[in-house]
């Protein structure tokens, strides 16, 4: 059991002989650990340079034996959770490391790994077991389902109180052009007007509707 040790947040360490800073890969596990609490960029760099193989072959070596559970997917998955433990709570796991105690950064890090890991098999365990994605056409179906069924309610229910005002001629003009989708033409002659009023008309429809719109979003 690691024994939780408060690290003191400082820059790079320096050597005795040296008043320049040592390199990321100089830095021994301690003072990688005290950079890395300290959000040192090139801290992070290294840590992923040294580790995050041993943490990835962890993972892997824990997942292998449930393959039938276990994608490449979730190993990655495993990884990013791994990697927000370790800076969740003021970075607390990093913090639980006692390099005094004899320990290694890397043997502290499979730990934490292995424990990640177990504890997504644990949990995937206690889940219903998924059908494949391909299934999922069998069950398709040309009727909406009830969440579609009631979107198109409530929009045919804002449509309607939309139009409430326009005079007939214009929900006409709505019908032919926005809900038949025909040519300007054909409505047109369908309505006894020029192509070029049913241009003009639809553009002061779009921007009426478009204003009762927002005025309905804001008094929602």
């Amino acid at each position: 059991m690691f024994t939780a040790v408060t690290v003191e947040t400082r820059p790079f360490p320096t050597t005795q002989s040296h008043s320049s800073p040592l390199s990321a890969s100089e830095l021994t596990d301690a003072q990688l650990v005290t950079a890395l609490i300290a959000d040192e960029p090139r801290a992070w760099r290294e840590f992923n340079t040294r580790f995050s193989r041993l943490v990835l072959s962890t993972i892997s070596r824990v997942t292998t034996r449930f393959r039938g559970v276990v994608s490449q997917e979730d190993v990655r998955e495993i990884y990013a959770t791994f990697s927000v433990q370790l800076l969740s709570n003021d970075k607390n796991k990093l913090r639980q490391f006692d390099p005094a105690r004899g320990n290694k950064l890397s043997t502290w890090l499979g730990l934490l790994a292995s424990h990640t890991a177990y504890d997504f098999l644990r949990s995937a365990r206690r889940e219903p077991k998924r059908a494949a994605l391909s299934e999922a056409d069998d069950l398709y179906s040309a009727q909406p389902d009830p969440c579609e069924s009631a979107l198109m309610r409530e929009r045919a229910e804002l449509v309607r109180n939309l139009l409430a005002d326009f005079t007939d001629k214009d929900r006409a003009f709505i019908q032919l052009y926005f809900g038949e989708g025909l040519a300007p033409e054909r409505i047109a002659e369908r309505l006894g007007i020029s192509v070029k009023t049913v241009y003009s008309k639809k553009h002061k429809i779009q921007a009426r509707l478009q204003m009762l719109l927002e005025q309905a979003q804001l008094a929602a």
